[in-house]
């Protein structure tokens, strides 16, 4: 009688073998509100098409508005624009610092979190690298679940609440959704307020004056926002108190303004450019300003406040004026990205 042969210990029956579960990744979305792709007047104006054609960003879309936006605002905006963006412009990388600084700030905290299953990318939503581009791309890597990360600490419709808005467009094309987290805003956050006065406390040391008066300027919104509801006042009243406490000044030092009104009707006050002007008029000599509801530098630091506030509180009076920079790719500033990341993250990694 022939002996059976022995089995291989590796062999399984057919009906028992299973596929090996496949390795489901984690994506991280970083995204900021957008850029042109050139300095020229044609960059500028696609830019501007596409953000004030947003009705988070303008909420009445009416035909009104459209003939202003095509008969006055684009054929003249861009034109006047386009200088300012060529006076700030990375021009070995040919782009805006906006891009350069997100694009750091996402190879940081990929090297920073070091994670096999996590993805790391970026994206703006005006513009280009797109959110949906981005969300596909992440999805074709194996990532099935994403985390999307508004780099606003405070939450505003027009910014926060649009890059929701689009991210859900997205998914509505997508056959297979991955699962999405927004991250919430972090305007309160213990490790955002240490952040932003340890890089205050940084810059100021760094300057060859004291400053008399230190303004925090916040990218404003129309006052109708808040009064239907918008959280983003608040928020920046939060943020300020958080971090006057944190640095010991009261709000006569360290003064909370709003910059970047738009248009004619009534936005939040007081406004940067004159309380700038108001403060130079009074006689003070020593003025510093910080931005801390812009993750970034962009044209709204580099250049509105960094020259054309510079300006005119020179032209009224002052003397000495310095512009702070944003948190950026620091170490302060990843320290706060990877902190909300960590933190939206849970149960997910």
């Amino acid at each position: 009688m022939n002996e059976a042969l022995p089995k291989s210990p590796t062999a399984t029956p057919a009906h028992d073998r299973r596929a090996a579960p496949a390795v489901h990744k984690v994506g991280v979305l970083l995204v900021n509100l957008g850029t042109p792709e050139g300095y020229d007047p044609a960059s500028v104006r696609r830019y501007l098409r596409e953000f004030l054609s947003d009705p988070r960003v303008i909420e009445n879309q009416g035909i009104v508005w459209k003939l202003v936006l095509n008969g006055i605002i684009l054929p003249v905006r861009p034109r006047r624009k386009a200088p300012d963006y060529q006076k700030i412009w990375n021009h070995a990388k040919n782009e805006s610092p906006l891009k350069t600084i997100t694009r750091a700030q996402a190879e940081k905290l990929a090297a920073s979190l070091a994670r096999p299953e996590l993805v790391i990318d970026w994206a703006m939503r005006y513009g280009e690298p797109a959110i949906a581009a981005r969300l596909a791309a992440l999805t074709a890597q194996g990532c099935a679940r994403i985390v999307v990360l508004p780099l606003y600490p405070q939450y505003c419709a027009a910014t926060t609440g649009t890059v929701g808005d689009e991210v859900f467009r997205a998914l509505t094309r997508m056959r297979a959704q991955p699962a999405v987290r927004i991250a919430a805003p972090y305007y309160d956050d213990a490790t955002y307020i240490e952040a932003l006065a340890a890089s205050t406390s940084a810059a100021l040391a760094q300057l060859d004056f004291a400053p008399e008066k230190i303004l925090a300027s916040f990218h404003g919104i129309p006052q109708s926002f808040v009064g239907n509801g918008d959280p983003y006042y608040d928020q920046c009243v939060e943020t300020m108190r958080c971090l006057r406490g944190r640095l010991g000044l009261d709000e006569d030092t360290l003064m909370l303004t709003f910059q970047s009104r738009f248009g004619l009707g009534k936005w939040l006050e007081p406004a940067t450019i004159t309380t700038v002007e108001k403060l130079a008029r009074e006689g003070v000599k020593r003025l510093a300003v910080i931005t801390p509801g812009f993750s970034a530098d962009c044209l709204e630091t580099l250049e509105e406040i960094a020259f054309e506030n510079a300006e005119i509180f020179k032209h009224h009076g002052g003397e000495k004026f310095a512009a702070l920079p944003c948190l950026n790719d620091s170490e302060p500033g990843m320290q706060v990205i990877r902190a909300m990341a960590l933190r939206e993250l849970k149960g997910w990694i």
